[in-house]
């Protein structure tokens, strides 16, 4: 059964742990030999404490034994990205200023899913100060690919990522301010999903107003997101910008185990624009499969045509907001310590200190105009369809690509900008698998729908999740 296990979904295993079939201790020790197996190949797990998840293995058999009421994850073991604060365990964010730093409390998105009953076990590896989409650092080293370890995981969600893909666990959280939990999705085979501002609140203190950057969930399935997402999302009252319904709202029947795999997608009115009409360079291979999706959409019942909304000002609204957050974020470390801080990142917080009071100004009209026509997009479409990543997944060895299809890139940012553009308009986004290279390596593809409709947007994907079920296939370790 351990064998099997490594590749049973959230859903399930949280259901056989109810019904007594398998116990949270077994399920760990599944877990923790996963890690002992595959990760000294893929370093995605960096940080461990085996002895305490076993005493909380232990002690949910015991509520188990007793009859007592539980989570809907009660007993599943689970790593948590290394930029979400774990009360006691270490949370680095990846920068050896912060390799010894350890949190008092958990990040919300952590205590909820504590709440529901996970059993933490450790932290994944993210790139430093999760700035940049390939994860790699001077505290940990580099996350590998499970598809090719000459590649990378992508990032900053990357550990995650690479776990999920090499059967460590079925889901994970993680956070994407330019694409960082969809990228990695795309790079490893796996769903990973951006929600709406406010879905997983930001908490005072701290800025409660932020939006560019939100927490949310990578999986194997697109159920699995909806299952993480029914448990973490809700209003808080440190959070002013908290979407008032309740996570119950994920909690769907055709998200539940055993539920019918009829996927239909009749009326829905799909914008296909792989590369938004040539705004983005596309790698050829990742643009021809991309581009074989749209069959699917059509073979579902949907209407699919090439219209997509004008994001001529996401670049600058998305630039502007990212330089000011990082300046937020690390400015003071900046000040105190800039030898000790990766060049993209210091690039990053120096352009939000050189921003002049005209330029903020313009990024918010931008970002005016931006909302309207999102608005006007949406009004005749139900999502947009286009490439998550741009490219295949790159060498390890490589900070980020320079090229792609011979044209030029001027920073770490470009190579992902089909995902930072995304981010600018405030949208929920979802990468869902779409196919693989000729060369064994996983593409994604990328939904997005108006803000707000999260639960339509898991519903697009897991019709075209059902319909195709790239997810099945796993890598050979």
């Amino acid at each position: 059964m351990s064998a099997d296990m490594l590749w049973w979904s959230t859903r399930e295993l949280a259901a056989r742990i109810a019904s007594k079939e398998v116990s949270a201790r077994e399920a760990l020790q599944v877990h923790l030999d996963r890690i002992d197996e595959v990760n000294p190949a893929l370093n995605a797990v960096v940080t461990r404490d085996d002895n305490a998840a076993l005493a909380r293995a232990e002690a949910a058999d015991a509520a188990t034994a007793r009859g007592e009421s539980f989570g809907p994850l009660h007993g599943v073991p689970m790593t948590h990205k290394d930029t979400h604060d774990t009360a006691g365990m270490r949370t680095t964010w990846g920068s050896p200023l912060m390799a010894d730093r350890v949190p008092e409390t958990d990040a919300l998105i952590v205590a909820r899913l504590k709440d529901a009953g996970i059993i933490t076990t450790g932290k994944t590896n993210v790139p430093e100060f999760a700035a940049g989409s390939h994860t790699f650092n001077d505290v940990f080293g580099t996350t590998v690919n499970p598809y090719d370890r000459t590649k990378s995981a992508s990032g900053s969600s990357g550990g995650v990522g690479a776990a999920l893909a090499a059967g460590i666990q079925a889901s994970g959280d993680g956070s994407d301010m330019g694409g960082s939990l969809r990228s990695p999705a795309s790079f490893n085979n796996v769903v990973g999903l951006r929600p709406s501002n406010g879905r997983i609140p930001h908490l005072r203190p701290g800025n409660p107003y932020a939006w560019l950057s939100q927490s949310g969930f990578m999986a194997r399935t697109v159920s699995d997101v909806a299952l993480l997402m029914s448990v973490a999302c809700g209003p808080d009252a440190s959070a002013p910008e908290s979407i008032l319904e309740p996570g119950g709202v994920f909690d769907l029947p055709e998200f539940a185990l055993g539920a019918d795999r009829s996927p239909d997608l009749t009326g829905l009115r799909v914008g296909f624009s792989p590369d938004l009409g040539g705004l983005l360079p596309v790698e050829t291979e990742v643009g021809q499969i991309v581009a074989s999706t749209a069959q699917v959409f059509e073979s579902l019942g949907a209407q699919v045509d090439d219209e997509k909304p004008d994001l001529t000002d996401a670049d600058e609204v998305f630039n502007v907001r990212r330089a000011l957050d990082f300046v937020g974020l690390w400015g003071r470390l900046y000040e105190e310590h800039p030898d000790q801080i990766k060049e993209s990142v210091r690039w990053n917080i120096r352009m939000g200190l050189d921003l002049t009071g005209a330029e903020v100004v313009s990024a918010e009209s931008a970002r005016a105009r931006l909302h309207a026509e999102i608005d006007r997009f949406f009004a005749g479409h139900d999502v947009l369809v286009l490439t998550t990543c741009q490219v295949l997944p790159f060498d390890a060895d490589i900070e980020y690509p320079t090229q792609i299809n011979g044209v030029r890139l001027e920073n770490y940012l470009d190579w992902m900008r089909a995902l930072c553009l995304i981010s600018a308009t405030g949208c929920p986004a979802i990468s869902v698998p779409a196919g693989f290279s000729e060369s064994g390596l996983p593409v994604g593809l990328q939904i997005v729908a108006k803000p707000g409709a999260d639960v339509e947007l898991l519903r697009v994907a897991h019709a075209f999740e059902t319909a195709t079920e790239h997810h099945t296939r796993h890598p050979v370790l």
